[in-house]
């Protein structure tokens, strides 16, 4: 197998053939055969302008920018490329977008700028014009634990509705997309799906471990360590010195959280290029995933392959299982429908949890395990992972990828690594059954979820302790008001009644760092960070806001969570439940204007993704065919 850290030393002749699909290889070497497959190219005048285009296949006639390029009615329109220093070669090939997330909020998406320039180098040496732009993002490790949370969810609407407006409003022709933190990396896969343009997805890496009394740490450290704080079991010194070195450097959190996890979706569901989604964000190999990402996109224009041939059922049940074999964040239960939903494919949370049920835990990552992204990178990257999966048939090996080859022709050429143990195999796991669970039953008509990895039981049963939001479950934790065995319940968090379906991590990190994150539990119509460890459940649907069963809920509940055959019960009858739902009583809305209020009024419920549009299904003509 070739591994990451081997690239360097491998010839332009290893690269050769179908070789190129298993590892991203040197720039220089994939532009060369690029050059050579376009050297028909030639210029000529048509309609008041300089057109180059493939003489071969006069692609720029069938591509969106045509309208903004071609023709003696555009030339107001080419004046304004000629503003920005364009040539008329430029002006006449493909327009490629460039889409960042780019922003001094975190760490996590610092980087993005000075990738999306080699991405730019590298659709210009294939022969396309790129047009960069950032998006937002809302980065959760900021947002987290206050009222910002309620921003994270919306943000990834944002981005993908921002995404697409641009790429509309210019008529681009392709799509690579950077993106760093959490929501982003959805946010832009959904866009791509959206837009059905020819789309490379780019992860911006992880960040590096921290060092704290010799040991390494991540920012999953410090949300814990304000437990510890909380009950003397960390002096302000340790404090201040932990939360200096937890985060060395630029990327996104390290562990398998949203983001890693989402990243490593990319790389399964086959919008990203193998091995791309594991370099940490300091790697200088970062810069030639980028290279040739933007080289690769000037193929894909050619060859006029589109996400929806790539982003199929099979595809996004790949993308389910590599969230359960990595242990991946809950928050994938959300994502992977929100996308299916843009391909007009039914992908619901009960398909998500289907699939986890059946797909073994493989790979020992925080915040469950032992390791994070920049070990799985170094053992062997996302294919290693993928390649076990395959050979023991948890995966469908005959699913496109951008490469131009089936995910069983990428990862033809990879071998196991015996000489690690962040990965384990398919017939050896871990764990017989996914990381995460899905659950059902009169608390949880329209399901929930649970991370299992790192729990000792299975199940828990206890008294409920119910709070309207979690500022109020937090502050009981903060003072110790709760009992080893109480189900603590945060309500009126959901899509809607959040609005924004807060993230819990400081809530949960605080549990554990007093001691307590597996002698409680605690569910939420809220969702839950990546970093969470414990007996949590999230995504309880339908939320409080719509007078779901835990709106109803009341002190001294009996709740049953059993997450070995997927159940989520209060022990109330049918009866007592239906009398309570006739008197529950809608709260008022906290948000009246803005965003969220827009967003409130827009968003479906979790089950399908808490999406804000009908999707595909009902579209009766995508962009990419404008």
């Amino acid at each position: 197998m070739l591994l990451p850290q081997q690239a360097d030393k491998l010839a332009p002749s290893d690269y050769a053939g179908a070789d190129r699909a298993n590892f991203p290889p040197h720039a220089s070497t994939i532009s060369e055969g690029w050059q050579e497959q376009s050297s028909g190219g030639q210029c000529s005048v048509v309609g008041g302008g300089t057109s180059f285009m493939d003489a071969k296949t006069g692609l720029k006639r069938k591509l969106p920018s045509r309208h903004v390029t071609e023709g003696p009615e555009r030339a107001p329109h080419r004046s304004y490329y000629y503003a920005m220093g364009l040539t008329p070669r430029q002006i006449h090939q493909p327009f490629v977008g460039v889409a960042s997330c780019w922003n001094e909020a975190a760490p996590c998406n610092i980087a993005l700028m000075r990738q999306a320039q080699a991405v730019k180098k590298g659709v210009a040496a294939a022969g396309g014009t790129p047009r960069e732009f950032c998006t937002i993002t809302v980065t959760d490790g900021i947002a987290m634990g206050h009222e910002g949370m309620k921003s994270s969810l919306p943000s990834r609407e944002v981005i993908a509705d921002s995404v697409e407006l641009t790429m509309r409003g210019h008529a681009y022709d392709a799509l690579v997309g950077l993106a760093g933190c959490d929501k982003s990396l959805p946010g832009m896969m959904m866009a791509m799906c959206r837009l059905n343009v020819p789309s490379i997805f780019i992860y911006g890496g992880s960040i590096l471990p921290g060092t704290f009394k010799g040991k390494p740490v991540t920012v999953q450290d410090v949300f814990e360590a304000v437990g510890k704080y909380s009950v003397g079991d960390m002096s302000d010194e340790d404090l201040d010195v932990l939360e200096q070195h937890a985060c060395p450097s630029a990327g996104a959190c390290g562990a398998q959280f949203t983001a890693n996890t989402m990243a490593t979706v990319s790389e399964a569901i086959g919008l990203a290029l193998p091995y791309s989604a594991g370099a940490p964000a300091p790697y200088e190999v970062r810069d030639q995933f980028c290279m040739t990402a933007g080289e690769m996109i000037v193929e894909l224009i050619e060859r006029n392959l589109r996400p929806r041939e790539i982003v199929t059922r099979e595809a996004l049940e790949n993308a389910a299982a590599v969230v359960a074999a990595s242990g991946g964040s809950t928050n994938a239960a959300l994502h992977l429908p929100a996308i299916a939903n843009e391909c007009g494919i039914k992908f619901d949370l009960f398909d998500v949890a289907e699939v986890f049920k059946r797909t073994p835990y493989l790979a020992d990552l925080k915040p469950g395990g032992r390791y994070v992204a920049k070990d799985l990178f170094e053992a062997g990257g996302v294919p290693l992972l993928l390649k076990t999966l395959l050979d023991h048939g948890y995966l469908h090996g005959q699913c496109m990828t951008v490469t131009g080859r089936t995910m069983a022709e990428n990862l033809k050429s990879v071998a196991w690594n015996k000489d690690q143990d962040v990965v384990y195999p398919a017939n050896r796991p871990l764990l017989p059954t996914g990381g995460v669970v899905g659950l059902a039953g009169n608390l949880a008509p329209d399901g929930a979820i649970v991370k299992i990895v790192g729990l000792e039981s299975l199940t828990f049963t206890g008294p409920a302790r119910c709070f309207d939001g979690e500022e109020a479950c937090f502050e009981a934790v903060r003072k110790r008001e709760y009992a080893e065995g109480d189900v603590l319940v945060i309500r009126y968090e959901g899509p809607k009644g959040g609005p924004g379906m807060r993230e819990m991590l400081a809530t949960t990190a605080a549990l554990y760092g007093q001691g307590t994150g597996g002698k409680v539990a605690l569910i939420t119509d809220g969702r839950f960070s990546g970093a969470t460890r414990g007996f949590c459940v999230g995504h309880v649907g339908p939320e409080a806001a719509v007078g779901g069963p835990i709106a109803l809920l009341r002190d001294g509940d009996i709740i049953e969570i059993d997450a070995e055959n997927g159940k989520l019960n209060v022990r109330l009858s049918k009866s007592e439940l239906e009398a309570r739902a006739r008197r529950f009583a809608e709260k008022p809305p906290e948000f009246t204007s803005g965003y969220l209020w827009k967003y409130a009024q827009q968003v479906g419920p979790a089950r399908t993704g808490a999406v804000t549009h009908p999707g595909a299904a009902v579209e009766k003509k995508c962009y990419a065919d404008v």
